[in-house]
């Protein structure tokens, strides 16, 4: 297991057909040589691992990783009514390449690509 820092930005959509780098997320958690989250090492760790909200044209925001009942999310302040929630975390690698749906506050589904993972 090693803890690493993930950036995710936001893939193509019919907004953003090249995707947006201004529209990212970077994140801290452990990981198994395969890439997926550690759950006993995260609800274990002293700290809550982190993350980071990057949004052309809004303040950035800072929150944690959790563990929630519809799996993996970013929650920014107490309670859930904040959470995005990272759709089938649990079923792909955190790897550079492969994308992932985030569940914006307002319900939006938007699609993210993991760009880099490093210690």
């Amino acid at each position: 297991m090693t803890w690493k820092t993930i950036r995710l930005e936001l893939a193509r959509t019919s907004d953003y057909p090249n995707g947006s780098a201004a529209h990212a997320y970077v994140f801290r958690v452990p990981l198994d040589e395969a890439g997926y989250i550690e759950p006993e090492a995260l609800k274990e760790a002293e700290k809550r691992p982190e993350v980071r909200r990057f949004w052309r044209g809004e303040p950035d925001q800072k929150g944690v990783v959790i563990a929630s009942a519809k799996g993996w999310a970013f929650s920014y302040r107490a309670g859930d009514d904040d959470d995005e929630t990272i759709f089938r975390l649990k079923d792909h690698p955190l790897q550079v390449g492969e994308y992932l749906t985030i569940t914006e506050t307002d319900g939006s589904e938007l699609p993210f690509k993991v760009v880099s993972c490093h210690d």
